[in-house]
């Protein structure tokens, strides 16, 4: 008789859940930004968010939650909440650090990821600072191994690893000083207290308009005209050591926990698609020098996977982090 009561139970609570997945959405949805306001992730999860909305009989609310390590305060809060679908997650690759870098346990595949895009990291200085190339910042730097202060957004971002990049291959050693996101890392250096930022041409764009920050290399194959600074060339071209494709671009998106039903999966894609199709999200991305991507579900996944697999075996190879990425289940790229 407890079994059948039980089994009956389990029925007509699996037939709840079936049916306000059908019904979804009904209530308003919180997007938990990891990363702190005004930087690329928060900037991005806004605008395609807003564009969601349109699509959609609810509003999404955007909230950050910073702290911990490659955003894992904002993960572990995300991941904790039901798997429902009112709870999304606005997120950057370097979010896959998080659990080498012992910020939380799980790897990044516990997540149904929509890929925004994303926009080639930069290296600049103050405006002010003696610099007037990257040449001129290494030879610098090869004066004072480990003293002149750099940063990148936070341990374990794109944009530290390119930083970690250009060092090893430069043969030079920065005094790293993580920031929360990338917004702060840039008021650092334009108030002085780092010399070096490395972030995204995205995020760095109106400050090197307004000529707060000067770009001294694109860490991407490309050199590329800057409007008040001419032709800004490549790292690719400075640095002899670096290796084809060794620098990355950044990969911003909004996920959902990957084991809510498929029917909330369907509607916030189908609502995903349409806000980046949309002609604010477009104009967006061209102002500020963002390539959208559009990959979602598994495609998505695949290339977090193969992310989370350079990025934790080059923090743990170069020894920033004491966690092996083999003891998580993270092989080796090429492996």
């Amino acid at each position: 008789m407890l079994q059948k009561t039980i089994g009956l139970a389990m029925a007509f609570s699996l037939a709840g859940a079936s049916t306000a997945a059908a019904d979804y959405p009904t209530r308003d949805i919180t997007a938990v930004v990891v990363w702190a306001a005004g930087g690329g992730t928060d900037v991005a999860t806004r605008i395609v968010g807003a564009e969601m909305e349109k699509h959609l009989p609810v509003r999404i609310n955007v909230t950050n939650r910073t702290g911990g390590v490659a955003g894992s305060v904002g993960l572990s809060y995300a991941y904790g909440q039901p798997a429902d679908g009112y709870t999304l997650m606005g997120f950057a690759d370097a979010n896959v650090t998080a659990a080498v870098q012992g910020g939380w346990e799980e790897r990044f595949d516990v997540w149904h990821p929509w890929v925004i895009g994303g926009a080639p990291s930069i290296l600049s200085v103050a405006a002010d600072a003696p610099w007037q190339s990257l040449e001129e910042l290494i030879e610098a730097a090869e004066a004072e191994p480990g003293q002149l202060r750099a940063t990148a957004s936070a341990a374990g971002s794109i944009h530290h690893l390119n930083l970690l990049t250009l060092e090893e291959a430069a043969g030079i050693s920065f005094n790293f000083i993580p920031y929360p996101g990338s917004a702060p890392a840039q008021n650092a250096t334009i108030a002085g207290e780092v010399s070096v930022v490395v972030t995204s041409l995205a995020e760095q764009q109106q400050l090197l308009e307004a000529e707060r920050l000067r770009p001294l290399a694109l860490m991407t194959d490309d050199a590329q005209e800057i409007a008040g600074f001419g032709l800004v060339p490549s790292a690719y071209e400075v640095v002899d050591g670096l290796e084809e494709g060794a620098l990355l671009a950044q990969m911003l998106g909004i996920a959902v926990r990957a084991d809510v039903p498929d029917e909330v999966i369907e509607v916030l894609d189908a609502a995903f698609v349409a806000a980046l199709e949309s002609e604010p999200v477009q104009q967006w991305a061209e102002l500020n020098a963002y390539t959208l991507s559009g990959l979602s579900g598994k495609a998505a996944q695949d290339e977090l996977r193969r992310r989370e697999q350079i990025y934790s075996w080059q923090l743990y190879d170069l020894d920033i982090v004491t966690i092996s990425p083999d003891t998580l289940g993270i092989e080796r790229p090429g492996s």
